[in-house]
């Protein structure tokens, strides 16, 4: 009895693995060719120059804080205390740019996936599509290097997404 579930299995499953269809997708081009991707790009181009502006304006502030310090501080006239306090408000501007830094690398960090979100689900939507309508077993990312070899019998279906999304 288990002999013949045995050869059941043996025979059935490459039946199973016939039937099956493999596709494959150029994500890179697909969400290149997105409207959708240039204008999130575009987006996050004008808050990191919004970010950079206003970086270099601390960073002149904080050069400024030097230069005048570096005026003082071979100064004989001037007292230790107020060489003290400037050199303790350089240190405290430094730190203020470096989280100002921080912070603004994280906000366009999180910008960035607030507005890819919604690119990703509509793309993985018609990957979906796609994949129902040809009858699909799966569909893999061909630019993410897991796949090591690719038969002839394997489709690739970037043209099909890109249709689905109404892009050319």
């Amino acid at each position: 009895m288990l002999k013949k579930i045995l050869l059941a299995l043996v025979v059935a499953l490459p039946l199973s693995a016939a039937a099956q269809k493999f596709g494959t997708v150029r994500i890179d081009d697909v969400f290149s060719a997105m409207p959708e991707t240039t204008e999130m790009q575009n987006q996050l181009n004008e808050a990191s120059k919004k970010y950079e502006a206003e970086f270099q304006k601390l960073q002149e502030e904080l050069n400024k804080l030097y230069t005048d310090f570096q005026g003082i501080q071979n100064d004989p006239n001037t007292p230790e205390t107020i060489k003290e306090r400037r050199m303790q408000e350089i240190q405290d501007r430094a730190t203020k740019v470096e989280q100002f830094r921080q912070t603004a690398t994280q906000d366009l960090q999180r910008q960035q996936e607030q507005l890819l979100a919604p690119i990703q689900a509509k793309f993985n939507d018609a990957v979906k599509a796609v994949g129902q309508e040809g009858n699909f077993t799966f569909i893999l990312p061909m630019d993410a290097g897991l796949i090591l070899y690719q038969g002839n019998d394997v489709v690739d279906v970037t043209a099909l997404v890109k249709t689905k999304l109404g892009i050319k």
